[in-house]
């Protein structure tokens, strides 16, 4: 029998460093994926670290006179979001899959059409054509013989309900594909069990589908929610002061760096709220989407007025959230194709294109990595957690990771001159804020999530023991996922890779604060003439970034056209 003492020392943990020491496999991957998870945390600690710093006369007045106000008009503008996007996407959802209309099949792709458009692209084109000059506006003078603006009342679309319809509009295909995929593999058959039992179509929706959608609404709510708390150029716009623009106004104008701090910690707390519901709502749309797919039941056809009705219903968030914003943006590429000469044009693309892929690459590779590290060690709970922890990024919005990444970096880059003056005689120069550097980081933060999610399902579908296989063939870790790994994960790896080139294509919010002077891309050459009120010399660079924006709706249209 063992001496007590011997008993005791068994049974005792290894420290965290030696577990991870001693068990070698994958511990490049694991150590990089923790040199990941830090730069994704960074700025979070040290907007934290620059909140604490600031004065109590600041925070008293951000408590007083800033946050009741802002967080009012924000809770009005999310609010608003919630209700039209669950209307428009569930709706929809439920007609385009329960039902047999004209068109139903281009209704079913293309209602997802609206998220080419970024959100403050709608804003301009929306408030041009609901303008005194635009063609609404024209079309109802001419109909009622007004001339003047003072002879009649039009509804303006520059205010906070303004901002949610077109938020709405171009953010509810979150809820439409949530609701689809489960209304795919659940619906029909639970619409045609309630059929049979004599429920009419308004109550086989309300009693049946509605519970069972719940989780995908709240799924896609919370992402469609997630994108309008890192809006800054359509509420800007439209004069909507949020939280997110309170704080850019608050940093940049105010030059009150500790202020903005302070404010970003009740949108963190809001931000993470919104991350807990969102992780809640997947799980339950897990739990119902649970077993094996089931075979479709027809769909029941509509003729006369309910067929026409169902038609228009689809038919209107298409054109108001796509529609106009192409018809608006390319009558204004069509009548300025003198840009197309323009050099600042030409420059912002190149600008964009370079970027867009160098963040593409980066972030691929990055969560490839920690993809990976989780599978070599699929036993260490605490590297999903990590893994799952840095991929939180996507809720944050750009305009918290400009300021918790440029305020410490621009310190760094002024010691770094300090330094190199007072050692050497000569300046480093702004080598990481004047370099354009923190823009891939902040694309980096924004838009892991999204590599992280295509790999990771990429990974679900390779065997483990291929794994196992290679390595008692002697190939170590890097090896096998060089060799055999990403030539089958090919299609995911080059799916994510889209997808964020799209995505960093249109950002506005974090590149605004952290280009470089001089720095041009496509988003910020538009938003520099919008803020001038000469939207209108912008329509190629507009068009550009739309019709780029279609191709990963082309993806979501081939597999939502596949059979049912």
């Amino acid at each position: 029998m063992a001496p007590m003492s011997e008993t005791v020392r068994t049974k005792t943990k290894k420290p965290f460093a030696v577990a991870l020491l001693r068990n070698r496999h994958g511990l490049g991957f694991v150590v990089l994926t923790l040199l990941l998870a830090a730069v994704v945390l960074f700025p979070i600690g040290t907007l934290l670290i620059m909140a604490l710093g600031g004065s109590n006369e600041s925070l008293g007045h951000v408590l007083q006179f800033v946050l009741p106000r802002t967080l009012a008009t924000t809770a009005f503008l999310m609010v608003g979001v919630v209700i039209g996007t669950s209307i428009i996407g569930t709706v929809s959802a439920w007609l385009v899959m329960t039902f047999q209309f004209p068109g139903r099949r281009i209704f079913l792709w293309a209602l997802v059409l609206p998220l080419a458009v970024p959100s403050y692209l709608g804003a301009y084109a929306f408030v041009e054509f609901f303008s005194f000059t635009g063609p609404l506006q024209s079309l109802f003078r001419g109909l009622s013989g007004f001339e003047s603006a003072k002879e009649y009342w039009f509804p303006s679309v520059r205010n906070t309900g303004g901002a949610a319809l077109i938020l709405s509009l171009v953010f509810y295909p979150y809820v439409y594909l949530a609701s689809v995929a489960l209304l795919k593999l659940q619906g029909t058959r639970l619409v045609e069990a309630s059929r049979a039992l004599g429920q009419g179509t308004v109550r086989t929706f309300t009693s049946v589908l509605l519970p069972l959608l719940r989780p995908a609404i709240a799924a896609g709510v919370v992402l469609a929610l997630m994108e309008t708390l890192n809006d800054i150029g359509a509420v800007e716009y439209l004069g909507v002061e949020t939280i997110t623009f309170t704080i850019f106004d608050t940093w940049l104008t105010r030059r009150d760096a500790a202020g903005a701090a302070q404010m970003t910690m009740a949108l963190l707390l809001l931000v993470f709220l919104l991350v807990y519901a969102e992780r809640w709502a997947r799980s339950r749309q897990s739990d119902t989407l649970g077993g094996k797919k089931q075979v479709a039941a027809p769909h029941q056809q509509l003729r006369g007025i309910w067929a026409f009705l169902a038609a228009f219903w689809c038919l209107l968030p298409i054109a108001l959230g796509f529609g106009i914003p192409l018809l608006t943006l390319g009558g204004y590429a069509i009548d300025r194709l003198d840009t197309l000469a323009d050099r600042r044009l030409h420059e912002a693309l190149a600008t964009s294109l370079q970027i867009a892929v160098l963040a593409a690459a980066l972030t691929v590779i990055a969560g490839l990595i920690m993809v990976y590290a989780q599978r070599l060690r699929s036993g260490a709970r605490w590297l999903r957690v990590l893994v799952r922890l840095s991929s939180v990024g996507y809720a944050i919005p750009g305009t918290i990771l400009a300021l918790g990444l440029f305020v410490p970096m621009a310190s760094f880059d002024n010691w770094l001159i300090e330094r190199g003056e007072g050692w050497f005689g000569w300046s480093f120069g702004l080598l990481i804020t004047g370099s354009g550097v923190l823009i891939l980081i902040a694309y980096l933060i924004r838009f892991l999530a999204i590599a992280e999610g295509n790999i990771d399902g990429g990974f679900r579908n390779i065997p483990v023991a291929r794994d196992q296989a290679s390595r008692t063939m002697g190939r170590g870790s890097l090896t096998t996922l060089l060799r055999i790994h990403v030539p089958t994960l090919w299609p995911a790896l080059s799916a994510a890779a889209l997808l964020v080139f799209i995505d960093a294509l249109k950002e506005l919010s974090a590149t605004i604060f952290l280009r470089p002077f001089g720095m041009r891309t496509l988003s910020t050459y538009i938003y520099d003439f919008a803020s001038r009120a000469r939207v209108e010399e912008t329509g190629i660079a507009c068009l550009v970034i739309v019709l780029l924006g279609v191709l990963p709706v082309i993806i979501v249209a081939r597999r939502l056209s596949s059979p049912s």
